[in-house]
C-alpha cells in the first residue's frame, strides 16, 4: 500500500471514500467536511485500514472545526498515525477542556514528553505530520502553505517497522456535555475542488482546440539478467506510451515543446521489484515522428516533495533518451538498496525548458530471496 504522502481528500462528494473504511461512531461527510460527533460517552472517528506507511511520509489537514468543551471533562479531537500497537502512536489531540494543542508521540497512549501549546486557531488551523527518515516533526500553519515547526523527535523504531500496517484516525470523544462535532478537511490538498455551475456566452472569435491527452499502457515479462551466469536474476519491465495532441514552439533558437508543458503530469506509479533489475521504457506515440532530439531526462524517488522529503534514489544516471523514447534501466545491485516506499516523477529538459510527464508513487515490493 501506499506512503501517507498520497493520501488525498477533500470530503465534497457526500460520500465516505473507500480510504476510510475502518471509521466508526456515526461519521458523515456533511458540507465538504469529514464530521466526527462527540456524543457522551461514545468514541467516534473517520479511520483508514491499517495498510498506509508513514515512513518517509508527510500528510497534513484542516482543522475546520472543534467540540465545545461544554460540561465535559474529558473533550477532545485528534490527528492520530496509529500503529500495528494499541496505544502506540504519533501525532495532535486538541483538548477542548484546557484549550491545548498537543503533540505526541505515545506508547501505551501516554507521552511522558509531550508537547503543549495553547490552541491558537489561526495559527494552528493547519496541522501537519512528516517524517524524514530521521526524525518526526509536528508543524502547524495558519493557510496550509507557511508552515512553523513545533516539535521535532527522533524517530521511533515502530515507523520504520511498520511498513503498510499504519492507520490515520481523525477521532473524537466527550464524556458528558452537548452534542456536537469535530470536522476535519483538505487532507493532502490545498484545493476544495468544488464543482461549480454557470453559464457562459461564446463570441465569435472563441475556438476549442483539443486537449492534450497523456495515455499510459503497463506490461510486463521476466527475463534473466545476461550479466548473471549462476544464479540467474529476474528482470522487470514496463512500457508506457505517451500521446502528445500536439508540438509546440518555445522559441526561434530551441526545439519543439510537447504539448504535455501545459498540463499536468499523468500518473504512472514506478513498479520496484527490490534486488531485481529494473527496466521501463516510456515512448511518444502522437504526433508521429516526435523525438526527444536535444532534451535529457532526470527523475528522483523521494520520500516525499522535495522540499520535504529525504531522496531515496536519483534515477537520472539510469536514464537514456533516444529518439521518441525514455528508457529506465536500474541494476539489481541498486534496486536492492531500496527497502521503502516512496514518491517520484519524470521530467524532460532542454536548456531552461522542462517538461514534467510522470508522476506518482514508487512502491518496493521486498525482497524474500538473496
Amino acid at each position: 500500500m501506499p506512503s501517507l504522502s498520497v493520501l488525498t481528500d477533500t470530503f465534497n462528494d457526500g460520500v465516505i471514500g473507500p480510504n476510510w473504511g475502518d471509521s466508526y461512531g456515526d461519521v458523515t461527510e456533511t458540507g465538504g467536511q469529514a464530521r466526527v460527533p462527540l456524543v457522551a460517552g461514545v468514541y467516534a472517528g473517520y479511520q483508514t485500514g491499517r495498510a498506509w506507511t508513514f515512513a518517509g511520509a508527510t500528510i497534513y489537514l484542516k482543522l475546520a472545526a472543534r467540540p465545545a468543551a461544554s460540561t465535559g471533562s474529558d473533550v477532545s479531537c485528534n490527528f492520530l498515525i496509529t500503529s500495528p500497537t494499541d496505544g502506540t502512536a504519533i501525532g495532535f489531540t486538541y483538548d477542548a477542556v484546557s484549550g491545548k494543542l498537543r503533540l505526541q508521540s505515545m506508547v501505551g497512549y501516554t507521552d511522558p514528553a509531550v508537547v503543549d501549546l495553547t490552541y491558537d486557531p489561526v495559527a494552528h488551523l493547519w496541522l501537519r505530520l512528516r517524517e524524514d527518515g530521521t526524525n518526526v516533526y509536528w508543524d502547524t500553519s495558519p493557510n496550509g502553505s507557511t508552515w512553523t515547526n513545533r516539535r521535532t523527535l527522533a524517530t521511533p523504531a515502530w515507523v520504520t517497522s511498520s511498513v503498510d500496517t499504519c492507520a490515520v484516525n481523525l477521532g473524537a470523544y466527550r464524556n458528558t456535555g452537548v452534542t456536537d462535532y469535530a470536522a476535519f478537511d483538505n487532507v493532502n490538498t490545498l484545493s476544495d475542488g468544488a464543482v461549480l455551475t454557470g453559464a457562459a456566452a461564446l463570441g465569435g472569435e472563441s475556438t476549442l482546440g483539443a486537449a492534450a491527452r497523456l495515455s499510459l499502457r503497463s506490461g510486463s515479462a521476466l527475463t534473466a539478467e545476461p550479466s548473471i551466469a549462476a544464479a540467474a536474476r529476474l528482470s522487470v519491465r514496463a512500457a508506457a506510451d505517451l500521446s502528445i495532441a500536439g508540438i509546440l514552439t518555445a522559441d526561434a533558437d530551441s526545439s519543439g515543446v510537447p504539448e504535455v508543458a501545459s498540463m499536468a503530469a499523468g500518473d504512472w506509479d514506478l513498479r520496484i521489484e527490490q534486488g531485481a533489475t529494473l527496466v521501463q521504457t516510456f515512448t511518444v506515440t502522437e504526433p508521429a515522428g516526435h523525438v526527444w532530439d536535444g532534451w535529457s531526462a532526470r527523475a528522483q524517488i523521494r520520500t516525499g516533495p522535495a522540499d520535504s522529503g529525504a531522496l531515496l534514489l536519483d534515477l537520472t544516471p539510469y536514464l537514456t533518451v533516444a529518439g521518441p523514447m525514455v528508457r529506465l534501466t536500474v541494476p539489481a545491485s541498486v534496486t536492492q538498496t531500496l527497502a521503502r516506499n516512496g514518491m517520484w516523477d519524470l521530467e524532460m529538459v532542454f536548456g531552461t525548458t522542462v517538461v514534467r510527464i510522470l508522476k506518482g508513487r514508487a512502491i518496493v515490493s521486498l525482497e524474500v530471496t538473496r
